[in-house]
C-alpha cells in the first residue's frame, strides 16, 4: 500500500529515481532541440545538473529532510548547466524551500512546495517565455494546488500533477510556432516530466532506486567508459618569460605540451605567455614550463571530478599565488585556440574551455572567479545558453562585484572586450558594452543531423546550415556558398566591419579565398579573416 506522507528516506529514494530516469532518457531528451544542429545538449544539462545534486547526497546517511534538501539545492545550482538546468536547480531551490520544516510531507504541503518552485523558476528567468519548462511547471503546480484543495489521495495526487504536466507538456507546440515546425515537444518540459516520472514510479515500489553513492559510483564509471578522459587535468597559467620569447621559442614549449596532453595552447600576449593544456601529468607540465620562467595565475581542474586538483608533491605550485588586487578582471567562455589567443590578447585573465555541446556550470564560473583577483569582474558567457549559469555564479559571490554583460555569441564577446575603456568607470563600461553587443550581427555555419522544416525552409541530413540571431539564414550544400549568403543577409551599406572566423573543420585557403571574394562584394567595408579554430561550426561570421 502506498504510503500517505512522504518522509526524508523516501523522498531522497523518489528524487535519485528522477535522476535515474533522466539519465535513461537524456540522449532521446537531446534529439528533441528544435534546430537539427549537432549540438543539442538540455538532456545532459539537465542530467548533470540533477547529478551534481546526487552527489551531495553521498554523505547524507540517516540526516534529516533539512539536510537532504540543503543538499539537492546547493548541489543544483552550483552544478547547473544550460538554461534548463539552471531553471530545473531554480524549482529544486524553491520546492527545497517549503518542505525543508517538514520532516514529513502531506499533500498540501508538497502543493506549496510546487507553487514555489515555478515563483522561484519564473523569478529566475529575465524574459520567461511559454510553451517552455516553465510552462509546464506552471501547469504542474496549478493542478497541485487543485488536488490539494478537493482533498486528494498522495498517490491520486502524484498521478494528477504527472498526468497533468504531461498533458501540458503535450501543448507546448501550439505555444511556440518554432517547435511545432520542427514536430517536437519543449526539451527542458521534456526533461522535467521525466524526473517526475521517476519520481512518480520509485513512490509506487516500481522503481527501486539504490543508495545515492551506489549509483553515483556506478554513473562515474560508466560516465568515465564512455568519456575517455585520458588527460583528467585541465591547466592554466601565465608565464613571465625570463627573457623575451619570440614564435620559434612559443610554437616549441607548445609542441613539448602536445607530447604531454591535449588542446595544447601558448599564446602570447604583452610580454606574457598564456599557457593550457589538457594533461595526466600536471607536474610535468609544470617542471616544464618552469624552465620558462615565473609562474602566475595557476589553475589545475581535474576534469574528471569538476575540481581544483591537489598534488602533495608540488603543494608550492598548485596553489595560485597572491597577486595583487586590481580594480577590473575579465573572464570569457570560448572554444578554439584562434579565440583563445584573440580573448588572451585582448587582455582576458581567466578563460573558461565551452560553448555549443560543452556548457560550462554555475560551479565553473565560480572557479573562474576564484582565480582573478580583481575587485570587478565582468563575465561574457558569449552563448545564450551560458548566461543564466554566469548570472547564477554572480548572485552566489559575496567578495567581489561581478557584473555579466549578456554576449550570446563569441563575436559579441570579442566587441565588448573591445569596448572596454578604463578612463570610465564600471558602470559606465558596463552600459557601453552592453549597448555596443546589440550592434553585432553573427551568423553560424554547420551542419544538419536530421531531417526538418524550419523557417520553410526544408532540411535533409547532411545540409548546410547557416543559424542567425533570429534564426536561419540560408541552407544548402556548399560551406562557402552558406556562409556568403548569410554574410549578404546580414550586410547592408551601414556596415563598417565584417569578421569570418574558420573552424578546424575548415581550410584556411577556403575561408582566405571567400574573404576576398566577400570584400571585392562589399569594398566599403573592412573584412577581416581569422581563425577561430572553434569545433561543430565551420565558420562563425558577424557583421558590425
Amino acid at each position: 500500500m502506498a504510503a500517505k506522507t512522504i518522509d526524508v528516506k523516501l523522498l531522497e529514494q523518489m528524487f535519485l529515481a528522477g535522476a535515474m530516469n533522466l539519465e535513461a532518457h537524456k540522449e532521446w531528451i537531446n534529439e528533441l532541440n528544435v534546430f537539427p544542429v549537432p549540438d543539442g545538449d538540455t538532456g545532459t544539462n539537465m542530467c548533470l545538473t540533477v547529478t551534481a545534486a546526487v552527489r551531495e547526497l553521498e554523505d547524507l546517511d540517516g540526516a534529516g529532510m533539512s539536510e537532504l534538501c540543503k543538499a539537492m539545492s546547493s548541489g543544483s545550482l552550483r552544478g547547473a548547466r544550460g538554461n534548463s538546468g539552471v531553471i530545473l536547480s531554480q524549482l529544486l531551490r524553491g520546492f527545497t524551500r517549503i518542505v525543508r520544516d517538514h520532516e514529513r510531507l502531506d499533500v498540501p504541503v508538497l502543493a506549496e512546495g510546487m507553487k514555489k518552485a515555478t515563483e522561484t523558476a519564473y523569478k529566475a528567468v529575465m524574459k520567461p517565455k511559454e510553451g517552455t519548462i516553465l510552462t509546464v511547471a506552471r501547469g504542474v503546480s496549478e493542478k497541485a494546488e487543485e488536488l490539494a484543495a478537493a482533498g486528494a489521495s498522495m498517490e491520486d495526487f502524484l498521478t494528477g500533477v504527472v498526468r497533468e504536466g504531461s498533458r501540458v507538456l503535450a501543448k507546448t507546440p501550439d505555444m511556440l510556432p518554432v517547435l511545432k515546425d520542427a514536430g517536437v515537444v519543449d526539451a527542458g518540459g521534456q526533461g522535467l516530466i521525466t524526473m517526475l516520472e521517476g519520481a512518480l514510479l520509485a513512490y509506487l515500489g516500481k522503481i527501486v532506486a539504490p543508495e545515492s553513492s551506489a549509483w553515483m559510483a556506478e554513473l562515474m564509471a560508466e560516465k568515465e567508459a564512455e568519456d575517455e578522459i585520458r588527460f583528467p587535468y585541465s591547466m592554466q597559467m601565465t608565464v613571465t618569460p625570463e627573457h623575451a620569447a619570440g614564435e620559434q621559442e612559443t610554437d616549441a614549449l607548445q609542441k613539448a605540451l602536445s607530447r604531454m596532453g591535449e588542446n595544447a595552447l601558448v599564446s602570447r600576449t604583452e610580454g606574457k605567455l598564456l599557457v593550457m593544456v589538457d594533461t595526466d601529468k600536471p607536474g610535468e607540465v609544470l617542471t616544464k614550463v618552469l624552465g620558462t620562467g615565473a609562474l602566475s595565475g595557476i589553475s589545475i581542474l581535474n576534469r574528471a571530478l569538476g575540481e581544483e586538483a591537489s598534488q602533495n608533491s608540488q603543494p608550492s605550485l598548485m596553489q595560485p599565488p597572491q597577486a595583487e588586487w586590481k580594480e577590473v578582471g575579465f573572464i570569457s567562455v570560448s572554444v578554439g585556440n584562434g579565440f583563445a589567443e584573440t580573448f588572451s590578447a585582448l587582455g582576458v585573465d581567466y578563460q573558461i574551455l565551452g560553448g555549443q555541446t560543452m556548457n560550462p556550470s554555475t560551479e565553473d564560473v565560480l572557479h573562474a572567479i576564484s582565480q582573478v583577483p580583481a575587485k570587478n569582474i565582468f563575465v561574457f558567457p558569449n552563448n545564450k545558453n551560458i548566461i543564466m549559469a554566469a548570472n547564477q555564479a554572480r548572485d552566489l559571490t559575496e567578495d567581489k562585484n561581478i557584473i555579466v554583460i549578456p554576449t550570446k555569441t563569441i563575436p559579441q564577446g570579442i566587441t565588448a572586450v573591445i569596448s572596454y575603456d578604463p578612463e570610465m568607470s564600471v558602470e559606465d563600461n558596463t552600459e557601453m558594452m552592453t549597448d555596443n553587443i546589440h550592434h553585432v550581427m553573427t551568423g553560424q555555419v554547420t551542419y544538419a543531423v536530421r531531417d526538418t522544416k524550419i523557417d520553410d525552409f526544408e532540411i535533409r541530413k547532411g545540409d548546410i546550415m547557416a543559424l542567425g540571431d533570429n534564426g536561419l539564414l540560408a541552407v544548402g550544400s556548399d560551406i562557402s556558398e552558406i556562409t556568403k549568403n548569410a554574410i549578404r543577409q546580414m550586410a547592408d551599406e551601414s556596415t563598417a566591419l565584417i569578421s569570418i572566423y574558420y573552424g578546424e573543420d575548415f581550410p584556411a585557403e577556403s575561408a582566405e579565398a571567400m574573404g576576398h571574394e566577400i570584400g571585392i562584394e562589399f569594398p566599403g567595408c573592412d573584412v577581416e579573416v581569422s581563425c577561430g579554430g572553434q569545433p561543430i561550426y565551420y565558420c562563425i561570421v558577424s557583421v558590425e
